[in-house]
């Protein structure tokens, strides 16, 4: 079957491009979002049906029930979709199949390098930092809290990374409104969700009252903390104030990490790119590229200042590995000790579309974001929990917000998240796909407001 497959194999790959080609070309009519069937799992195949029967299975038995999270009207969580770039690079991403967690015998890590410095740059970081990508914002959040954590280590004469997480003993983590990624990534790394003490946040807000941070750490009496800061909060995309924040080293001693998952993109935006001022002198930076970057899951960065103490928690030694060198492989430097190119995908999209084509996607999805808040407004009933700050529309409805945002996605015309924002339900409506335009806030808004009459 191998041996018949691999001689027709570019038969096998035209058909499989052309069902892809007729599966893009439907977005537009495809249900956003779909209640599958339950499907019984079929036992394992003995002799398998090769490439051409796998893929009529998969058609068959499948692809109804996937939902339309790569087309325009996907808005729950944060979900970018494919450019056509990336989508090219994601296939040969495939076809090349690079371990790209070595330098040995290729050329992908300098790939990589060249994707990291071309995102460092375009975020406004300067060349103290470095970076290395990783599957998700989950991921980045977590590989920049484990060097917090061996930072926080170093001040007080301890290796985590030889000694354990036992030999360090608490470390304070203060937030206004940290993402539920960060509780995850604490639990893993043994710090313990516990560990995070919210910060109070401004009046009507979600971004942390400085002068409350400055209370916090003054009651630490000197002991060093981390302090993860949002650019760009999960529920109205609320920006930490990075300036004042950083102003606050001054006086007490921490380690600064940002979660810019999605807000990190505010840059690109000349009427937004305030919000991240300070971003540079962040400690370390997640950023999530399968959001507003439009590449296909996964790919995120994480960028810091501090690699020597990054390779100290992630360096792997054995036999058959390459020293640690100026320039560290990036089994070095992340959790994992082989990967996918993930980098390609990127790399593919800026060399495609640029600063400016990416600055296009940016500003026409804060554009759709900004009209669908001003048509919900004249919905009767439905009320604006937070100003449009960027890129998300949080409002809740005068009826059951759960079956709401069911009803929207039996519709198939959109996809829509529940929330609860300051005790309130609502529904979250996240703008980064690069197909999103007015166009489709208007069928959002016409569709909520027949629904609610």
């Amino acid at each position: 079957m191998l041996a018949d497959d691999l001689a027709a194999l570019p038969e096998l790959l035209q058909t499989t491009r052309d069902y892809a080609v007729s599966v893009l070309k439907g977005l537009d009519e495809r249900p956003v979002a779909v209640t599958p069937a339950p499907a019984s799992a079929a036992p394992l195949p003995t002799d398998g049906i090769g490439t051409a029967g796998a893929l009529a299975e998969f058609q068959q038995r499948w692809a109804p029930g996937f939902s339309g999270s790569a087309g325009p009207r996907y808005l729950g969580f944060v979900t970018g979709g494919t450019t056509p770039a990336a989508l090219a690079g994601d296939w040969l991403t495939g076809t090349f199949d690079q371990n790209g967690s070595n330098r040995s015998g290729s050329s992908a890590a300098a790939l990589e390098d060249e994707t990291v410095g071309w995102l460092r740059e375009m975020f406004g970081l300067g060349t103290a930092h470095t970076g290395a990508f990783v599957s998700g914002a989950t991921m980045s959040n977590l590989v920049g809290l484990a060097i917090g954590r061996e930072w926080i280590g170093q001040q007080r004469g301890v290796s985590v990374a030889r000694q354990g997480v036992a030999a360090l003993g608490e470390v304070p983590v203060l937030s206004g409104a940290a993402h539920s990624s960060v509780y995850k990534a604490l639990s893993i790394l043994g710090l313990g969700r516990d560990a995070l003490q919210p910060v109070r946040t401004l009046p009507d807000r979600e971004a942390a009252d400085v002068t409350a941070l400055a209370e916090a750490l003054e009651a630490l009496d000197g002991r060093p903390a981390i302090v993860v800061a949002n650019a760009g909060t999960v529920n109205t995309v609320d920006f930490d104030d990075l300036r004042a924040i950083l102003a606050l080293r001054d006086r007490y001693p921490f380690w600064l990490h940002v979660d810019a998952a999605f807000g990190g993109f505010a840059a690109l935006s000349p009427a937004h790119a305030h919000l991240v001022d300070g971003l540079a002198e962040a400690d370390s930076v997640c950023v999530d590229l399968h959001k507003w970057l439009n590449v296909p899951y996964d790919g995120a960065v994480q960028f810091t200042r501090h690699r020597d103490l990054q390779v100290t928690v992630f360096q792997n030694a054995a036999a058959y590995l390459p020293p640690i060198s100026g320039t560290p492989d990036f089994f070095h430097l992340t959790p994992e000790n082989s990967r996918r190119l993930r980098a390609l995908t990127a790399w593919f999209t800026l060399a495609a579309y640029g600063v400016s084509g990416h600055r296009e996607i940016v500003t026409r999805a804060i554009d759709a974001a900004h009209h669908l808040g001003a048509r919900l407004t004249t919905i009767p009933g439905v009320q604006l929990l937070a100003p449009v700050r960027l890129n998300v529309v949080c409002f809740t409805v005068p009826t059951d917000v759960t079956a709401l945002s069911q009803a929207v996605a039996d519709s198939g015309e959109a996809f829509l998240t529940p929330t609860v924002y300051q005790g309130k339900p609502a529904l979250r409506a996240a703008f980064s796909n690069w197909r999103t335009t007015t166009a489709d806030a208007d069928r959002v808004a016409d569709l909520i407001g027949k629904l609610l009459t």
